[in-house]
């Protein structure tokens, strides 16, 4: 009898874990029933409301999600270790995804982030909701940290970007878990060597004096040198967590045109995102049938 049961785990990655909700919709559509939760980042994010039972109402609010928007949302701060507050996007999604303690959740859930004092991953099991999401979404040097019990908490994806190991497990369950960390850098260069040619074979005045002042190399500048690093260093955590611990279905999502603040493109991510897992679960439908 096939199993139907899924441990879900949902990893960091941005705005291209807007995909998560896809790849849920997928798994429900194809008749698995998702018994429990685990989330790192923007996993967490996206796992703990789906656990609170409002994952239809989040994405029908992120509809409504534009640049302005986005910049409305965005407390900038004048701190020295962050530029935003993080407080305003919490409020906003709280008006729709009511914050409740994780042991009354629906569905078991956890969340992970990373004690900068101690260099430590922290797991959330209980508590409020939305203080163990804002803690795992504390991306460094961008959202202020949360600080709890002496510790400073930032980005869950800095120690354990994928949690595969900490989602609570049932007998017979299938372990699944959706990989959004990974950059497609290969597409993306390619995509950055046609523009920058397509920059080249203007004619117009303007366009020749833009191309002389600006550089061969601008896209290889400080930022984006240590963002890759970052990203890369995010990505092998995952590939590592992924060989340890074997779940029965990986779903490896990778992108090249969406950036991690790409949060105005949510339609077209969450509908790649179930592409990939509809995919992903008929391969796993598949191979079953045949042994």
């Amino acid at each position: 009898m096939e199993r139907k049961n899924v441990a879900l785990v949902l990893s960091s990655g941005g705005a291209r874990g807007l995909a998560h909700i896809g790849a849920i919709e997928e798994i429900e559509a194809q008749g698995y029933h998702i018994t429990s939760v685990a989330g790192c980042s923007m996993g967490a994010l996206i796992g703990g409301i789906y656990a609170a039972g409002k994952l239809k109402e989040f994405r029908e609010w992120m509809k409504t999600i534009d640049r302005k928007k986005m910049l409305e949302l965005t407390d900038f701060s004048f701190s020295i270790n962050h530029l935003v507050k993080g407080s305003r996007i919490i409020e906003a999604i709280m008006e729709i995804v009511p914050d409740m303690k994780i042991e009354d959740l629906p569905i078991p859930f956890c969340a992970v982030a990373t004690d900068w004092k101690g260099g430590h991953e922290v797991v959330f099991r209980s508590g409020s909701l939305f203080d163990a999401i804002r803690a795992s979404i504390s991306l460094p040097s961008f959202f202020d940290p949360v600080r709890r019990d002496g510790m400073i908490l930032i980005d869950g994806g800095v120690t354990n970007p994928i949690p595969l190991n900490r989602v609570d497990r049932q007998d017979g369950d299938i372990l699944v878990g959706i990989d959004v960390s990974g950059h497609d850098y290969r597409a993306q260069s390619a995509l950055q060597e046609e523009l920058s040619e397509r920059r080249k074979q203007k004619k117009s005045l303007p366009a020749q004096i833009i191309d002389k002042l600006i550089p061969d190399n601008i896209d290889f500048n400080y930022y984006t040198v240590l963002s890759r690093v970052s990203s890369l260093m995010i990505r092998q955590n995952s590939l590592l967590m992924e060989q340890l611990t074997h779940p029965d279905i990986l779903v490896d999502i990778q992108m090249a045109r969406i950036t991690t603040f790409d949060f105005d493109k949510s339609e077209k991510i969450i509908t790649y995102g179930r592409k990939l897992t509809h995919q992903s679960l008929c391969n796993y439908t598949s191979k079953n049938e045949t042994q």
